[in-house]
């Protein structure tokens, strides 16, 4: 297997989540603060859902379709 290929992932459920993407301004000693305390809330399952949604995006990309 190449280092692009995945093995199999199977989806078992899904949930519908509502967002709201922000812009923030602020100085970076609180952005490094909110890092760290994100960092050590995150969970695995959270890491997986980001590396599933960037790899989705890069896809999309790379075929020439819309990223968001």
């Amino acid at each position: 297997m190449s280092k692009d290929d995945l093995p199999i992932i199977k989806i078992i459920s899904e949930e519908e989540e509502v967002f709201v993407k922000m812009v923030l301004e602020m100085e970076d000693d609180t952005m490094d603060m909110l890092v760290r305390w994100g960092k050590e809330d995150a969970t695995d399952e959270d890491y997986v859902n980001i590396a599933i949604r960037e790899g989705l995006i890069n896809a999309s990309k790379e075929k020439g379709g819309d990223s968001e």
